[in-house]
């Protein structure tokens, strides 16, 4: 099987962003985005989904975050769909829980060919340092209309918004990892019903 991996570049007024994703790689990452916060949970998607994963993005950020981030997500989604190719053989559906101290989260992920976010996360603060929670909704939109996956995002308990949304990134990688794994079962086979995902 030949290697899996994708480069993408988006180019915008707002945002300048190359990715470049291996799948079957020991989750390493090299990330130059400007934003910490992103940068320590992007991190976590590699390091637990065992991605290799390089991200040099430079966005408006003199205006706020949001560009930038929603950008990273929709680029990374793409490259996800790239290096997926075809589909055949991956095990498509999966699912990870991920606790960190008092906080736990669940994330389900369908690599099925349509965009899909249900996204359930309270948090007690609206900053995780300077970086605005609402902007963790926003990755994974862009992420999943490029990407072209359902992904349901629960976090189930948690009081400090740090562990939150580091359970959730930390389960979304897991899951990731597994629903794009190649069953050695399904080798060449599309796992779906219709011929098409």
């Amino acid at each position: 099987m030949s290697e899996r991996k994708a480069t993408v570049e988006r180019n915008t007024k707002e945002t300048q962003i190359k990715v470049s994703l291996v799948l079957e790689g020991q989750g390493k990452s090299k990330l130059d985005i400007g934003i910490p916060f992103l940068e320590h949970m992007l991190e976590q998607i590699a390091r637990h989904g065992l991605f290799d994963l390089e991200i040099k993005a430079k966005g408006d950020l003199e205006i706020d975050a949001h560009h930038t981030v929603e950008d990273v997500g929709i680029t990374l989604g793409q490259a996800f769909a790239d290096a997926l190719k075809d589909k055949k053989g991956i095990r498509r559906y999966a699912h990870a829980y991920v606790p960190l101290d008092e906080a736990l989260s669940r994330v389900v992920v369908d690599c099925s060919g349509r965009p899909g976010l249900e996204y359930n996360a309270n948090y007690p603060r609206a900053r995780i340092g300077e970086f605005d929670v609402d902007l963790i909704f926003e990755f994974f939109q862009g992420f999943v209309n490029h990407a072209m996956m359902t992904l349901h995002i629960d976090n189930i308990r948690g009081r400090n918004s740090h562990h939150i949304a580091e359970t959730i990134f930390k389960a979304f990688g897991r899951s990731l990892r597994v629903a794009v794994e190649i069953d050695p079962v399904m080798k060449d086979v599309l796992p779906s019903t219709k011929g098409s995902l």
